[in-house]
C-alpha cells in the first residue's frame, strides 16, 4: 500500500483467494485492505501510540442523521462512554475538500464532540470545537488527557 505521513505501524495482512485483507483491532476481524481501509487502520495505530487506548475507539460507527443511516470513520470515546472525537479517512489520493469537512461536521451535529480530524493519510487536519461551535484547527494530533481526560 501507499506509503503514508505517519510512522510505519506493524499491520497484520493476509491474503485469501479473492481479496487482500487488513487486521481491524477495534472490530477484532479482517476487512477488506482498500486504499482508505489502510489510512483507517495507520491513523488508529498512530492515535494508540500516542496514547489513546483501544478500548475507547469503535471503526465503523453508526449514526442516524436526517433519518438516514450513516457510519463514523473512528469514533473516540472517554471514560463515560461519550464520544470526544471524530475521524474521517479518505483514501490517498482522495483530496481533503469543504465535502470533506461538511461530511464530518454532519456527524458532529448528532455525535457533539470537541475534536474533529479529517486525514488522507497524506495530510491531516485536526480541529478542536470551541463553546460557539467554531473549529479551532490545531499544529498537531490532539493529546489523549486533552480529549479523554485523565
Amino acid at each position: 500500500m501507499d506509503a503514508l505521513n505517519l510512522p510505519d505501524y506493524s499491520q497484520r495482512l493476509r491474503i485469501n483467494l479473492s481479496s487482500k485483507q487488513i487486521f481491524d483491532p477495534l472490530r477484532r476481524k479482517f476487512v477488506a485492505l482498500t486504499p482508505e481501509e489502510w489510512v483507517r487502520q495507520n491513523i488508529v495505530q498512530h492515535l494508540f501510540a500516542l496514547g489513546f487506548p483501544l478500548g475507547l475507539m469503535a471503526s465503523e460507527h453508526p449514526i442516524t442523521y436526517n433519518g438516514l443511516q450513516k457510519r463514523c470513520d473512528v469514533v473516540i470515546f472517554n471514560r463515560q462512554a461519550n464520544p470526544c472525537l471524530i475521524i474521517e479517512c479518505k483514501a490517498p489520493q482522495v483530496a481533503i475538500t469543504q465535502k470533506v469537512f461538511d461530511q464530518i461536521a454532519t456527524y458532529n451535529m448528532q455525535l457533539n464532540v470537541g475534536y474533529l480530524i479529517v486525514t488522507n493519510g497524506l495530510r491531516h487536519f485536526c480541529c478542536k470545537i470551541a463553546a460557539n461551535g467554531k473549529a479551532e484547527f490545531l499544529r498537531d494530533f490532539p493529546q489523549p488527557a486533552d480529549v479523554i481526560g485523565g
